[in-house]
């Protein structure tokens, strides 16, 4: 048995707590939210975040991250990627670093392991995929993959987290693995306007496929392999993030289509659509990179300059002819 500390008391976080405490290791669950924890404590429960799934008593519920984080061989970082940054001074350095967060840093431009990697100077992988929080949390099975750039680190994260009914891959294309759970936020946006609108499903199918064309375009200027895009941290994870309605993004999406405010949005959910914040750092890479990007182009103006999403609809319709 090892000890293990999970920072983000989500429901993500809550998840990979259970999923660590059912591979028998002694878990600490740390929650920024100081009113979480005892209650957390007294129904051994997260209510507010992943409300009916019962915690194991394997996982102990803190409200200190150096507490969590004491003598830990394995950390997992599960905050939202625009919080992470003010929660990692005082990294353990002979930890293993597990980042769990998808997104871009709005201010920075940096995917969380960049973040991570300036207080961290020890062994760092990330974890991504089609993973949605309350179908793994009901037992139900799911995969994923684990990424550093040495394999052996990957191989070690894998351990910790591959279960019966969570099956866990291994890859050494960080950027590309980060890239394709952050990118997709963006057109999970998209998608959950087309729903809000009625578009049907060929336009859907359409906005998938060239949706995974432009993540792909920035991640290979970025420095990440195309074939990672295709597997199950890009496509994988783009076609549940597009699909489900327990995603946050779509939600967001589909409101917006539906004649809601973003403020009015963000207000009423409990958790963070890492896609808003992330949708403006893609469009400044992209343009730093020049790689053209129309789909998270057109989701930033509805976002931000109030477009009509109709309009960005056709703006999308009515481009230059182009080969695929």
């Amino acid at each position: 048995m090892s000890r293990c500390a999970v920072l983000g008391a989500g429901a993500w976080g809550t998840t990979l707590s259970i999923l660590l405490a059912e591979g028998g290791h002694q878990v600490s669950l740390w929650s920024y939210e100081a009113d979480l924890v005892p209650e957390m404590i007294k129904y051994r429960e997260n209510r507010k975040y992943l409300s009916g799934f019962p915690l194991p008593e394997s996982i102990d519920l803190v409200d200190s991250r150096e507490v969590a984080w004491q003598g830990a061989e394995l950390i997992i970082l599960a905050v939202p990627t625009q919080y992470l940054r003010a929660q990692l001074k005082g990294l353990p350095a002979d930890a293993l670093v597990v980042s769990a967060s998808k997104g871009l840093e709005e201010k920075t431009l940096r995917r969380p392991s960049e973040i991570i990697a300036e207080f961290h100077k020890g062994e760092l992988a990330v974890l991504s995929g089609p993973n949605l929080a309350k179908e793994i949390a009901g037992g139900k099975p799911a995969a994923s993959v684990v990424a550093a750039p040495q394999l052996s680190t990957a191989e070690k994260a894998q351990k910790y987290l591959m279960r019966d009914r969570f099956r866990v891959y291994t890859n050494t294309d960080v950027i590309g693995v980060e890239l394709g759970g952050a990118l997709k936020n963006i057109i999970a946006i998209a998608a959950g306007c087309a729903d809000g609108l009625g578009l049907g499903d060929n336009a859907k199918s359409a906005l998938l496929i060239r949706g995974i064309a432009e993540i792909t375009r920035l991640g290979v200027a970025l420095g990440a392999r195309a074939e990672t895009f295709f597997g199950l941290s890009g496509m994988g994870d783009l076609i549940t993030t597009c699909e489900s309605e327990l995603s946050r993004n779509h939600k967001v999406g589909y409101e917006i289509a539906k004649g809601r405010k973003l403020p009015e949005i963000l207000g009423s959910m409990k958790e963070v659509a890492e896609g808003v914040p992330t949708s403006r750092a893609a469009l400044e890479l992209s343009r730093k990179k020049r790689v053209v990007m129309p789909i998270t182009e057109q989701v930033n103006r509805v976002l931000f300059e109030g477009r009509d999403p109709y309009q960005a609809i056709e703006e999308l319709m009515t481009r230059t002819p182009t080969s695929e």
